[in-house]
C-alpha cells in the first residue's frame, strides 16, 4: 500500500490493494462496500464479472451480515454451507459458489468507512497471521480512503473559489512575495480588451505603489487611480496570511467606477445648473424695473426734442443701448426657464439671431470676427426655440474655445442656415486648433474635455446632441487638426416632425 497516492480514484486504489493481496492471500472473490449517509452500497468486485447484485445495489440493514459485522466493528467468518445462519447477503453469495466468506470491517479512526468481503470456494481456516494482516491491510485502505474523500474535498474547495475568482465582475489580482502577479480574474481580461491594453504591466503599474505599502504595513490599503481614456478605479490591497499569520502576498480588488464618478460629478453639475439658472432669473427680473425706467425716460425724452439737439445723439445710445441689455435680459430668462419645454414652430435664423444677442459681445472682445450666413425663407422646425438656442450656445462657446488655442492672428466663426433634403442645417466653421482624428469618436461623450476642471466640465456637446435627438435631429462635425472644425446641426422640418413635449 506504499504505492498510494492521495491523488489516486477510489478504483486505482483498490486495484493496487488487490494486485498485492493476490501474492499474499488465496481467494475466490473480493468484493468492496461503500457506507454513504447510512447506505451501504456495492462499490466493487473481483473478478468484474463475478458477482450476483448489480454494483451499485445497497444492502438493507435487517438480517444482514455486512451490516452487523460494521456496526459491531468486529471481524466475521461465516460458513455457507451452515444451514443454521441465514443472513441477507447468503443467498447471492451461494450462487457464486462460494464456501465461506471473511467480513472485515473498514473504520478510520471513529468513522465508518465501509467493509471489505473475502470469499473461498473452499472451507479453509485463516490464520491468525492471515487475520491480523487483512485488519492491518483494511486500516491502511481507510485512511488511503479518507484521504481521497478529504483531497477531493480540497479539490472541490479550490474548484469552487477559482470558479468564484473567476466569476466576480470586479478585478482581482493576487501578488506574490516578489510583488509578481500570480494569478487574476476574467474581469481583468475584459477590462485590458475594453481599454485596448496589451498587458497587464498597464494596470499592474498603477497597483505597485500600494501593493507595496500593504506588503510593508502589513494592512489594507484603498486608494483611487486614474489609468487612461479618463478611467478612474477604486483599488484596495489586502495582506494575504497563512495559518501561522506570515504573509505570503497581496490581493488587489480594482472595481472600475468611472460611470459612479460621472453620474457624481453630473449631480453635482446639474446642481451648479440650476443654482445659475436661478440666479439668472432673479438677476433678470431685478435688472428688469430699473431697465425699464431708462427705456421709457429715454424714449419720452427723444418723443419730446428736436433731432437738432446737441444730447439728442447721446439719448439715442442710451436707448440703443437699453434695448441692447433688453434683449440680453431675456435671453437669460429664456435660458433660465425651468418649466416644461414645449414643441412648436420656430425659426432657427431667430434662434441663431438671439443667441448672438446674447453672446456677440463675449466673442467680440475676444477679437473673434462672427460672420454669418442665413438663407431666406428657411422653413420652420417643430421644437422648442429655447433648447435650439442651448445647442448654438454650446457650439459657439466650443468654436471660442477653439480658437484661443490657435496662434492665427485672424480669428473667425461663420454661422449658416441652409435648407437641404426636407432638412434644415446649422453649422458653426472656426478656423481654431481643431480636433485629432482619434478624439473625435470621443467628443460627444459626457465630460470629455480637454480644459481645466475650472474652464469645462465636458458637458456642452454632450447635452447639444441629447437636446438635438430628442428633437428628431443629429449632430455631425468634420474637423482637421491646425485647420479648424465644423458643427453640423441637422433637424427635421415642422411638417415631418410632430409637436409635444419634452
Amino acid at each position: 500500500m506504499k504505492s498510494i497516492k492521495v491523488d489516486m480514484s477510489l478504483d486505482d486504489i483498490l486495484i493496487n490493494m488487490i494486485d498485492k493481496l493476490k501474492l499474499l492471500v488465496h481467494f475466490d472473490r473480493l468484493s468492496f462496500l461503500m457506507l454513504t449517509n447510512e447506505t451501504l452500497r456495492l462499490s466493487h468486485v473481483y473478478p468484474e464479472d463475478h458477482y450476483s447484485l448489480e454494483i451499485g445495489s445497497t444492502i438493507p440493514k435487517a438480517q444482514s451480515l455486512y451490516w452487523s459485522a460494521l456496526d459491531k466493528r468486529q471481524t466475521v467468518l461465516q460458513s455457507l454451507t451452515d444451514t443454521n445462519h441465514a443472513f441477507y447477503e447468503k443467498p447471492y453469495l451461494a450462487v457464486l459458489e462460494l464456501k465461506s466468506i471473511l467480513v472485515i470491517p473498514i473504520y478510520s479512526k471513529n468513522k465508518r468507512i465501509g467493509v471489505l468481503s473475502i470469499g473461498r470456494k473452499q472451507e479453509i481456516d485463516w490464520s491468525s497471521d492471515d487475520l491480523a494482516f487483512l485488519e492491518q491491510l483494511t486500516d491502511h485502505l481507510a485512511v488511503s480512503i479518507e484521504n481521497v474523500e478529504l483531497y477531493g474535498q480540497v479539490l472541490r474547495s479550490k474548484q469552487e473559489w477559482e470558479d468564484t475568482f473567476k466569476a466576480v465582475d470586479d478585478m482581482i489580482v493576487v501578488f506574490g512575495q516578489e510583488g509578481n502577479v500570480v494569478q487574476f480574474n476574467d474581469a481583468v481580461h475584459e477590462f485590458l480588451q475594453n481599454h485596448e491594453l496589451t498587458h497587464i504591466s498597464a494596470l499592474v503599474a498603477h497597483c505597485e505603489p500600494l501593493v507595496k505599502e500593504t506588503f510593508y504595513s502589513e494592512k489594507a490599503g484603498h486608494k483611487e487611480i486614474h489609468l487612461r481614456n479618463q478611467t478612474i478605479c477604486e483599488l484596495s490591497t489586502y495582506p494575504l496570511l497563512n495559518n501561522e499569520q506570515v504573509m505570503y502576498g497581496v490581493i488587489a480588488y480594482i472595481k472600475d467606477v468611472t460611470e459612479k464618478r460621472k453620474m457624481e460629478v453630473q449631480l453635482i453639475h446639474s446642481g451648479k445648473l440650476a443654482a445659475i439658472g436661478e440666479m439668472a432669473a432673479g438677476v433678470a427680473h431685478e435688472l428688469n424695473s430699473p431697465l425699464t425706467a431708462i427705456l421709457g425716460n429715454s424714449q419720452l425724452i427723444l418723443r419730446n426734442m428736436n433731432n437738432h439737439d446737441s444730447l439728442f445723439p447721446l439719448l439715442t445710445d442710451i436707448k440703443n443701448c437699453g434695448d441692447r441689455c433688453k434683449r440680453i435680459i431675456n435671453s437669460l430668462l429664456t435660458f433660465s426657464r425651468q418649466d416644461d419645454f414645449v414643441f412648436e414652430s420656430c425659426s432657427i435664423n431667430e434662434a441663431v439671431n438671439e443667441t448672438l444677442n446674447l453672446l456677440k459681445y463675449q466673442l467680440e472682445k475676444e477679437k473673434v470676427i462672427i460672420k454669418t450666413e442665413l438663407q431666406k425663407d428657411i422653413p420652420f422646425i417643430e421644437g422648442n426655440q429655447a433648447q435650439i438656442e442651448q445647442i448654438i450656445i454650446n457650439l459657439l462657446l466650443n468654436a471660442k474655445a477653439a480658437l484661443e488655442e490657435t496662434l492665427r492672428e485672424k480669428k473667425e466663426i461663420l454661422i449658416k442656415t441652409s435648407f437641404q433634403f426636407h432638412e434644415v442645417h446649422l453649422s458653426v466653421t472656426d478656423n481654431g486648433i481643431g480636433i485629432e482624428e482619434e478624439r473625435l469618436s470621443e467628443i460627444f461623450h459626457p465630460f470629455h474635455t480637454t480644459k481645466s476642471s475650472k474652464e469645462g466640465t465636458g458637458l456642452g456637446l454632450s447635452v447639444s446632441i441629447g437636446i438635438a435627438k430628442s428633437h428628431g435631429g443629429t449632430i455631425e462635425v468634420h474637423s482637421k487638426w491646425n485647420k479648424g472644425s465644423t458643427f453640423i446641426l441637422k433637424l427635421p422640418t415642422a411638417s415631418d416632425k410632430v409637436g409635444g413635449t419634452i
